[in-house]
């Protein structure tokens, strides 16, 4: 039988890269972060491409990593 070692995260069924995935979805949903303003009347920014979008969800995923990081 083949005996691996355990990890803290192996031994919590998420790695820190999971989790910091998690967190940012959470963000993201709970404050609409990465979307296009919805403002009614004048703006002063047009709305957002895709790709800004994405953007700006891949820099809030790597601020989540470096926070998960910090924390192990």
């Amino acid at each position: 039988m083949e005996e691996k070692s355990k990890t803290p995260e192996t031994q919590s069924g998420k790695g820190g890269d999971e989790i910091a995935l998690e967190l940012m979805k959470f963000i993201a949903t709970a404050t609409g972060y990465g979307r296009g303003s919805q403002a009614v009347g004048f703006a002063g920014k047009g709305a957002r491409t895709p790709e800004e979008q994405a953007d700006t969800l891949l820099e809030l995923f790597e601020r989540c990593r470096t926070v998960v990081k910090k924390e192990s």
